[in-house]
């Protein structure tokens, strides 16, 4: 006979009874841009590339009707160069890299002209668009070691440039809400963050808050309405969908990739389809899944092609990384879906 009482919460591992239709969605409605992704070395664990065999990439990605992947490793220099070389030099139209920024520069007195003048060199170089990661407003610090906010001025002035520089600006700021929440019983992403516990941002003496953060992700993109921006990860905000759609609003230049939020917005399934459907024009697919998979591909186009219920976002891992739920598919129409796979992808690169 088991006894309950002598299991442990750690151990419990519960699997759903619910019997409801797999519908497999082998292909995409139409051929898709993929507008956030890394191929290159900046986020492997041993500083070689992330996807060591390009030509088994594109054979994945012609079995799975993805058109082009936006690799947002290019860095600067020597790296951009390394990354155009293997990917877009070689493979025209299938991959676009773009470039990412040494903010920690402006800790220089002449921090903001050098990082102008490496965004125009890798605009010269072929970046297709500038990458901006989280630390901006969680660790870069200027000189008087005061933490860099994204809508600082010298900030703004060099995204500003971007747009000039006819550059789209993909940007993460933030994190999920919960990574800024106490580590207490009522934290949501627990598991996650014990895994990742440098993933942690609530304390208050070392980190802003989630809504200082967003609240400067949105002036920042409001201060550059000559250029395009992209909010990574449903504008940093799938957990407030709300809010994301007032940036939306107020400005027109601004859009959202999927990215990383499958979970997110899966939990939240007619929500979510009404949001996509309302700014069907500003919305892009993404993965940030990577190494890229075919898998992964699959599992994307059944979450917005389908109406299946209650289906695991993470089928590969024993405990579902980003909380303990399942999700549903949106089912997106397929004129909404032809924008978000790849309309709205090609107008933002400049490639319609």
């Amino acid at each position: 006979m088991f006894a309950i009482e002598e299991l442990r919460l750690r151990d419990w591992r519960p699997r759903s009874q619910l019997r409801t239709p797999h519908t497999e969605v082998a292909v995409p409605l139409v051929p898709c841009i993929d507008a956030h992704n890394h191929l290159g070395r900046w986020l492997s664990d041993d500083g070689d590339w992330i996807v060591p065999d390009v030509g088994a990439l594109l054979a994945m990605m012609d079995a799975q009707h993805v058109e082009t992947i936006v690799n947002l490793d290019g860095m600067t220099g020597d790296e951009l160069e390394a990354n155009l070389d293997r990917l877009d030099r070689a493979h025209p139209g299938r991959f676009a890299t773009f470039c990412q920024l040494d903010w920690t520069l402006l800790a220089r007195p002449d921090g903001v002209r050098l990082l102008i003048a490496a965004l125009e060199d890798s605009a010269r170089r072929g970046a297709r668009g500038v990458k901006v990661w989280k630390t901006l407003g969680l660790h870069v610090r200027d000189a008087a070691g005061a933490l860099v906010s994204p809508d600082d001025d010298r900030v703004v002035a060099v995204l500003a440039r971007a747009g000039e520089l006819g550059l789209p600006v993909l940007i993460h700021t933030a994190d999920p809400i919960a990574f800024f929440q106490p580590l207490d019983a009522h934290n949501e992403r627990l598991d996650e963050l014990a895994g990742q516990p440098d993933w942690w941002f609530g304390d208050p003496d070392r980190y802003p808050s989630f809504d200082t953060l967003l609240d400067a992700h949105s002036r920042l993109v409001l201060a550059c309405p000559g250029t395009t921006f992209i909010g990574a990860h449903v504008g940093c905000c799938a957990e407030d969908l709300d809010r994301v759609a007032r940036l939306l609003d107020a400005a027109p230049h601004y859009h959202v990739d999927i990215a990383g939020r499958l979970a997110e917005l899966g939990r939240q399934p007619r929500h979510a389809a009404a949001f996509i459907a309302r700014y069907a024009d500003r919305v892009l697919f993404g993965t940030d899944c990577y190494p890229a998979s075919a898998a992964q591909y699959r599992l994307h186009y059944r979450f917005l092609e389908t109406c299946d219920e209650a289906f695991d976002y993470a089928p590969e891992e024993e405990i579902p990384p980003q909380g303990r739920w399942t999700v549903s598919g949106l089912g997106l129409s397929p004129d909404v879906l032809e924008k978000v796979y790849r309309g709205n992808a090609h107008r933002v690169l400049g490639t319609a």
